[in-house]
């Protein structure tokens, strides 16, 4: 088989093929347990229009899977942090004035920021993905002024339980206890002259594009779209962004499938349907790290039951629109993976205008 064909090989393997599990339990129940506390603390209180800050200040339970307490809480306390400055973003466009259409653009922009962020710190999972999809979802939420002190106060209290449970582990042995340490960031790694521009406007490019062109459909969630794109564009290399392009797409397809069972079954408020996020949580993250398409059976009615939790949709209609915006975000990211070369020429001193190099 010839070269070309590698990466159409590796995206049939990555389909098919289920990574080891390294202790994914653990990780699992982590992220259960962080985003069910919290999320059914509001729904006790009667605050449910709080859960998605909540819930995106939770997602700090996701970074740094297998690293060590030390590592893992350096790494966590950054990432934290960048949620909540995600989450406050959102609500400040959620105020603004055609807020719908800002959120592309300013979307767009984080996910490039969110890139270089995470390369400097060397986050695990990589990539933007859950800063722009924090941001986005609490810009589409109607706001009032006051959201933004509760908001981010929400998401930062989130974060820190979120913290506090993945030490749970060292009450069992405390040897394994150890001072938190902060990762030093490495800017100038992530800043790469000539790699890290065609990375980064391939993120502003697919974002922008995808995002336009759902908005401008009138999607009534077109920041999935957006997500999606960023799928696909935080893999490490061509063949890897491929195959998590194609893992998308089919593991959503299969995914809204078992939604529609999920979303008819379940309940759509209260305390039950918070115990079926949770679940659904510790479920995606059982099979993320193996089989991103496999996980995707769970992702998708798990975005889908927190979306219903604020803001119930009629079920067929929202199964709809997850398909056609996540395969438009995914296409779309994959012809500008074709058309943006990995790196971007050098400009001499004559066609730079004879400034200095930056």
């Amino acid at each position: 088989m010839a070269p070309s064909d590698a990466p159409l090989r590796h995206v049939g393997r990555s389909l098919v093929t289920l990574g080891p599990h390294r202790g994914a339990h653990r990780v699992a129940l982590r992220a259960g347990i962080s985003v069910l506390v919290p999320l059914l603390l509001l729904v006790l209180l009667g605050r449910t229009d709080l859960t998605p800050y909540a819930a995106f200040g939770a997602f700090t339970s996701l970074y740094g899977r297998a690293h060590p307490h030390a590592e893992r809480t350096g790494m966590q306390a950054i990432a934290g942090l960048a949620l909540v400055v995600s989450v406050t973003l959102g609500v400040a466009v959620s105020l603004a004035p055609a807020s719908h259409w800002l959120v592309v653009p300013v979307g767009a922009l984080l996910a490039a920021w969110g890139s270089i962020t995470s390369d400097a710190y060397q986050w695990h999972p990589p990539g933007p993905l859950f800063l722009v999809f924090g941001f986005a979802v609490c810009a589409m939420v109607p706001a009032t002024p006051t959201d933004l002190l509760v908001a981010p106060a929400v998401a930062a209290a989130s974060a820190a339980f979120s913290l506090l449970i993945g030490h749970v582990g060292a009450l069992r042995d405390p040897r394994s206890w150890a001072r938190p340490s902060l990762p030093r960031p490495r800017f100038r790694d992530a800043l790469d002259p000539i790699g890290s521009r065609a990375h980064l406007l391939r993120y502003v490019v697919a974002l922008t594009i995808s995002g336009t062109i759902a908005t401008a459909l009138g999607w009534e969630h077109p920041y999935w779209a957006m997500v999606a794109s960023v799928v696909v564009l935080a893999g490490p290399d061509f063949a890897s962004r491929l195959a998590r392009g194609t893992q998308r797409v089919v593991g959503t397809l299969l995914g809204v499938a078992v939604a529609a069972v999920v979303l008819t079954v379940s309940p759509h408020e209260g305390a039950g349907a918070v115990f079926v996020v949770a679940g659904l949580q510790v479920l995606a993250e059982l099979f993320v790290g193996r089989n991103y398409a496999l996980a995707l059976l769970f992702v998708t009615p798990l975005a889908l039951m927190m979306g219903q939790l604020v803001a119930p949709s009629p079920v067929e209609s929202l199964l709809r629109d997850r398909l056609l915006e996540t395969v438009l975000g995914a296409v779309v990211a994959m012809v500008v993976l074709l058309v943006v070369p990995d790196r971007l020429p050098r400009r001499s001193a004559r066609s730079a205008g004879g400034s200095a190099p930056g």
